[in-house]
């Protein structure tokens, strides 16, 4: 299987903490996305989103830093995971989220960047940036 990987940024208009916590908290996880989401923040704990559809684990979260977990789509190979390492970083007037993710399927490649900006950055911007 070929692997590519996702790398974007994102500016918003909110502190790290609001970022953070929009990612890693269950119910705003689930309210950003309109789907539902299970998050267990500790290190090894299991999450899911999109109701299900996308499943993994958390390996590492510095609070208001950097969240780094393995992702899945549920279609993808038996055992096949991404990491995805969000970084955030405090600038003048917001923060700066940067996503690197490592190890996507060449065939889904196209519809997780497109994914990324339509179910994460432009609904996180009109959650936070009121």
């Amino acid at each position: 299987m070929k692997i590519r990987i996702v790398r974007q940024s994102v500016t918003l208009r909110a502190s790290p903490h609001q970022v953070y916590e929009t990612l890693m908290d269950s119910r705003k996880h689930s309210r950003l996305t309109g789907a539902k989401a299970k998050i267990d923040r500790k290190g090894g704990g299991e999450f899911t989103a999109f109701s299900g559809q996308i499943k993994g684990y958390t390996l590492e979260g510095v609070p208001d830093r950097m969240i780094v977990q393995l992702w899945r789509a549920e279609h993808w190979p038996k055992g096949h995971y991404s990491t995805a390492t969000f970084s955030l970083r405090k600038e003048k007037g917001g923060t700066r989220l940067t996503l690197l993710q490592k190890n996507v399927p060449n065939q889904d490649y196209k519809d997780i960047c497109e994914g990324w900006r339509e179910f994460y950055w432009k609904p996180m911007k009109g959650m936070l940036e009121k």
